[in-house]
């Protein structure tokens, strides 16, 4: 197929319709435990969530978008094709699982896509094999990490208000939930926003022979390489990102907010807290990690601290088994979408 100006933007468009769906898959992950508690109503907890991914644009950076970009594809082995193509492996992984409420990652959709598409083209030496070490390691580290500190934050807080009344505790931890949720949803959007403009920016700098010598807003389009992301793509991923947030995933809430374990506003604020410190350390280090792994293992280990029996472990289990699944189908998509392509 041959790539035009025309084809490239189409492909931008895409891209933008991913980080749309990715804030509606994920939404869940940023109001579950908000809701669940009570704390908000749903429609007052998406539009929360949505501003703070927006808002997220001014605050972390674009490490991550810069390690999506040129750390794990071999830049001669990037065009169009593999970008839509993996795109195409993402959006279709990202709408089954939604479909059946599964929180799986939008994130691991992304790069399983990316890398199968590649994969596709050139084989197994188009991928490059140190940058995929600590998104990998990072599947199981995150939900780990989270569900850590998540255990930590509840048994020390427990201690600390051992003493304290039921009802005046409840009080402000539905206030402080405000802050929790603020946090984890601005994480939320400072490292998914990211990797669609790693993305965007990746096919950018591949297509741009085609910018080179554009006049007028499309000049603003010419990307020679990936080291400094333009505000224009930075906002627009933000805001694609918000949108979808703002949409909901209402599926996927259920599933977060009661099914793994029972939440009150004291462990809604713990597990919000550990994950959006999780997040945030991970975008400031440049992982493109899971938020929905993350925020599930904090929401973990909240149940976990009170007793092993208030996590029912049989969804967990099925959220795993669709974790482990997600890079390799993801991937397998990318591949028949490229091949076709092609």
């Amino acid at each position: 197929m041959e790539v035009t100006v025309t084809y490239v933007l189409v492909i931008i468009g895409v891209a933008l319709v991913f980080d749309f769906i990715n804030g509606f898959h994920d939404s869940a992950n940023s109001i579950a435990t908000v809701v669940s508690t009570r704390v908000l109503s749903p429609g007052v907890a998406v539009f929360w969530a949505a501003f703070f991914n927006f808002i997220a644009a001014f605050t972390i950076g674009t490490a991550v978008a810069k390690t999506i970009s040129k750390g794990l594809i071999h830049p001669e082995v990037i065009d169009a094709n593999v970008i839509l193509a993996g795109l195409i492996g993402a959006i279709v992984w990202d709408l089954i699982t939604w479909y059946v409420g599964l929180p799986t990652s939008s994130s691991h959709a992304l790069l399983g896509g990316y890398g199968g598409a590649a994969i596709a083209k050139a084989g197994f030496g188009s991928l490059i094999g140190s940058g995929w070490v600590k998104p990998i390691a990072f599947i199981v580290v995150s939900p780990l990490f989270g569900m850590l500190l998540a255990m930590t934050l509840t048994v020390g807080l427990s201690w600390l208000l051992r003493r304290a009344r039921p009802a005046p505790v409840d009080r402000v931890f539905r206030r402080l939930q405000l802050v929790s949720a603020a946090l984890y949803s601005l994480s939320h959007g400072a490292n998914d926003a990211q990797k669609t403009m790693g993305i965007i920016a990746g096919l950018l700098v591949a297509s741009q022979a085609h910018f080179i010598d554009a006049t007028g807003w499309m000049r603003h389009l010419y990307m020679p390489n990936s080291d400094h992301i333009p505000m224009w793509l930075v906002l627009s991923a933000h805001l694609a990102i918000a949108l979808g947030t703002a949409a909901g995933g209402w599926r996927i809430v259920k599933t977060m907010g009661n099914r793994i374990t029972r939440l009150r506003p004291f462990g809604g604020f713990c597990a919000e807290t550990a994950g959006g410190i999780s997040v945030m350390a991970a975008s400031v280090l440049g992982v493109p990690v899971s938020t929905t792994h993350t925020i599930t293992g904090a929401i973990v280990g909240v149940g976990a601290s009170r007793r092993v029996s208030a996590v029912r472990w049989g969804v967990a289990t099925r959220i795993v088994w669709a974790w482990v699944l997600t890079i390799p189908l993801s991937a397998a998509i990318a591949m028949l979408a490229f091949l076709f392509l092609r």
